[in-house]
């Protein structure tokens, strides 16, 4: 059979061998990182794409149980068709798979879109980028409603990539205290409002699951979202692409890099202390959230 993917080592697999080898991936960051316990309810956040697609079907297939309900989450951001068709696809793959989905949105949260709440705050003389806005939204709706239906963890999409990014950006503004946060699951800080998270994706290429989730013919729009063009992020993902081009193995190595670090950065930030937001009452390391400073500016 003609090989559909290369490892970095050389060798070349055929695609029963690659769905082989990219499950096995993530059945051993499963269980390496105790990702899951015996009796849990989980929810995975789901945008519509390839990522957390991948990530709720292969949660499904691995882990579900009679002990174990795993469920879907979405929330529309009403970004025009891009979010009409990520929640059709995810309401079809769901209806596919007989997994339970529950559906909310920033209109029920907020009372308004996303693209609505950026022109808010340009109106008022505050450019903050796309991205920075809907990340820390987004966030606060996902621990609330995943808190709100009790369930005792939360699936994110997160893949290598993602996270050698997250890496960069995290050392680039010196935020030694959010590296100590990162890893295959949430931590070391706890608050009784904040349901922790998992990423079973960790150690998956972006290329890979790409190739998993065409494989695999998952419902999925592939174009990124149409408001990344101004994205910190997308900055440190095209330096890594480069990097990546010429030295083949950079994200892994920064990512095996990290993990390596990971248990040093966690034991001297155990100490830190997540506060509740003194408007909302969510996790928050400051006085007041980054929601309610983004929604209080537009309310002001």
């Amino acid at each position: 059979m003609k090989p559909v993917h290369t490892l970095e080592g050389g060798e070349k697999l055929t695609k029963k061998g690659f769905l082989k080898y990219f499950e096995k991936k993530v059945r051993k960051t499963i269980r390496v990182n105790k990702l899951v316990g015996k009796r849990e309810r989980i929810l995975v956040a789901c945008s519509g794409g390839k990522d957390s697609t991948a990530a709720l079907y292969l949660m499904n297939k691995i882990v579900a149980n009679r002990n174990i309900k795993v469920e879907a989450m979405h929330v529309d951001q009403s970004i025009g068709e891009y979010s009409k068709v990520n929640r059709r696809n995810i309401e079809k793959f769901c209806s596919e798979q007989g997994i339970k989905l529950h559906v909310t949105s920033f209109r029920e949260f907020f009372g308004m879109a996303q693209c609505y709440i950026k022109d808010a705050l340009r109106d008022k003389g505050i450019n903050w980028k796309s991205c920075a806005i809907c990340g820390v939204l987004r966030r606060y709706i996902i621990n609330k409603f995943t808190r709100d239906l009790k369930a005792t963890r939360i699936v994110t999409g997160h893949n290598l990539d993602d996270e050698a990014q997250t890496t960069l950006m995290n050392l680039f503004n010196n935020r030694i205290d959010l590296l100590a946060r990162q890893g295959p699951k949430s931590g070391p800080m706890k608050h009784r409002h904040f349901v922790p998270r998992i990423k079973p994706l960790y150690m998956c290429k972006e290329e890979e699951v790409l190739l998993y989730s065409k494989l695999m013919k998952f419902p999925v729009q592939y174009e990124p979202c149409p408001c990344r063009t101004d994205s910190y992020r997308l900055s440190v993902l095209k330096l890594l692409d480069e990097f990546e081009k010429s030295n083949k193995g950079t994200k892994s190595g920064i990512v095996n890099s990290y993990l390596e670090l990971m248990p040093l950065l966690k034991k001297n930030f155990k100490k830190g202390k997540i506060n509740s937001c003194d408007k909302c009452g969510e996790p928050t390391s400051g006085e007041v959230c980054n929601s309610c400073k983004i929604l209080g500016k537009i309310w002001k």
